[in-house]
């Protein structure tokens, strides 16, 4: 009897209050889904860092005719010093992985191939370019080994890191999904004070059906329950959407459309969503009963 007279409440509030209700659903459907974002975001950083950190290569460029690096004196690289640079790095393993050599027409061809619908294919030009070692560690954080062996060397022109480019990309990365998390928070604040707003009028609209239920000696937590179950379940249902555009997001968008145009880097998938969801929907159940706990003792008299 109990139950099913908290259920006929809950069922009666949601009619009742059938617009607040729908605007709790969306502000936490919103506010949860930028939460997620910023998660997810999260998760891809650290899926991305795992996957190329692992594939860094320093870049041991030599030099050319004309080079302005102080090193080649406006030289190129002999083949006596090229060959010298090749064998010590052959002799560094480890943590020298795996050495790979690129000629000056080799550079050129790539930067055409990646550049091919950008105007800066259409004015380099070979000369532009020189060639280079790409070196492979075993560690990634023992790229000072071989700027300390090699860089001022006789022949190289310079040497470049991939991590350090990377670490600025995963910074600019870690900021966007920080961004997104600090405004899905401005979004649950947004959601925490239509709760509260919503309890109050409801308890507002139903005092005389209070004032009843306290005469015939129903307890606090019979009177209060169905209030708290009606923010419950709208937040919930916002939560669960929020899943659903998540899914939708990680399914079609990142394995769908960026899997496809990026097939050279790792991405997060179902998995992650699956992670993120205990903290989304548990999060957003906490702050549903603690809102209407927190309001119902402040503005629920009789």
């Amino acid at each position: 009897m109990r139950a099913g007279f908290i259920l006929g409440e809950l069922g009666t509030g949601l009619r009742r209050n059938l617009s607040m209700a729908v605007s709790v659903i969306l502000v936490t459907m919103i506010s949860m889904y930028l939460l997620g974002l910023g998660l997810l975001a999260q998760r891809q950083v650290d899926t991305m860092k795992d996957y190329w950190y692992d594939r860094v290569q320093v870049s041991i460029f030599l030099c050319v005719d004309g080079s302005q690096y102080a090193a080649c004196g406006g030289k190129a690289t002999t083949s006596t010093q090229r060959e010298q640079i090749k064998a010590q790095l052959e002799q560094m393993k480890p943590p020298v992985k795996d050495v790979f050599y690129e000629s000056q027409a080799e550079a050129f061809k790539r930067f055409k191939e990646q550049f091919k619908n950008s105007p800066l294919a259409e004015q380099a030009t070979e000369r532009a370019f020189a060639d280079s070692f790409r070196v492979s560690l075993t560690d990634a954080g023992k790229y000072d080994v071989i700027v300390s062996s090699f860089q001022g060397a006789p022949g190289v022109g310079r040497v470049q890191d991939q991590k350090q480019l990377l670490d600025r990309f995963f910074a600019f990365m870690n900021a966007v999904s920080w961004g997104a998390i600090a405004l899905s928070a401005l979004m649950v604040l947004c959601a925490i004070l239509l709760m509260a707003t919503t309890i109050r009028q409801t308890a507002f609209s139903r005092r005389r059906e209070t004032g009843i239920m306290r005469l015939v000696g129903a307890s606090n937590a019979t009177i209060q329950l169905p209030f708290m179950l009606e923010t419950l379940v709208s937040s919930l249902v916002g939560a669960t959407l929020a899943m659903g555009l998540l899914w939708a997001t990680v399914r079609y968008g990142v394995g769908g459309y960026l899997s496809k145009a990026l097939v050279d880097t790792a991405f997060i998938g179902m998995t992650d969503v699956i992670a993120v969801a205990p903290w989304v929907v548990g999060g957003v159940a906490f702050v549903a009963v603690l809102t209407s706990w927190a309001t119902l003792r402040r503005y629920l008299r009789v």
